[in-house]
């Protein structure tokens, strides 16, 4: 029992600290509506089940202790972050968007974003491997393991989720397309000003 909520409140907490995801759902979400939103959501979920999967195939030890592994993925995470955020700051005008019909950006497209966002974020890598190496004793039944990698995912789901359904609403997504220019250049900002965080972190 102890093993389980060490697990949910390490991963209760690591959700809702805001990070590159939660700027990426954001963005999707005022900018594309709830759908898109949802989609990125779903994408983020996706990723996390990736750590999870080489994290209990025995990979993510071996990429936590490898200074050049992790230093890769590090610096094309960061360069994926930086390229968004760029995009993002560098938009001209303003985005033309019909609220009744939100989804201006394909699913796989809004998928695709929210996975990449999360499985080139080497914050998660560590959060994934860290938990399962600390808390998860090595005896843990492998049926346990990926019920805790089960709920990791769903935690970001869900949360991620309510995230994408408060900023899709029709009345913040209004007020904030109003303010778009400048939103634009602080989501912008963050997602570039993480990514160069990242680059510059110190590998462990």
């Amino acid at each position: 029992m102890t093993e389980i909520l060490a697990v949910a409140v390490i991963t209760v907490l690591a959700v809702i600290a805001p990070g590159a995801d939660f700027a990426m759902i954001v963005r999707n979400s005022y900018l594309y509506g709830r759908r898109t939103g949802l989609f990125a959501a779903t994408g983020v979920a996706a990723g996390v089940l990736v750590h999870v999967t080489y994290t209990m195939l025995g990979v993510g030890l071996l990429i936590a202790s490898s200074t050049f592994l992790f230093t890769v993925i590090k610096l094309i995470g960061a360069a994926y972050l930086v390229y968004i955020g760029v995009r993002t700051f560098r938009t001209r005008g303003e985005v033309k968007v019909d609220l009744e019909h939100k989804a201006t950006l394909t699913p796989l497209a809004a998928l695709r974003t929210g996975f990449l966002t999360n499985v080139l974020n080497p914050k998660t890598t560590l959060f994934v491997v860290s938990t399962f190496a600390q808390v998860v004793s090595p005896g843990t039944p492998l049926w346990r393991q990926a019920g805790y990698g089960l709920f990791m995912s769903l935690a970001h789901l869900v949360w991620f989720g309510v995230v994408a359904l408060f900023f899709s609403q029709e009345r913040m997504r209004t007020l904030m397309l109003r303010a778009q220019k400048v939103l634009n250049k602080v989501i912008g900002s963050v997602l570039a000003g993480l990514g160069i965080s990242l680059a510059f972190a110190p590998s462990h």
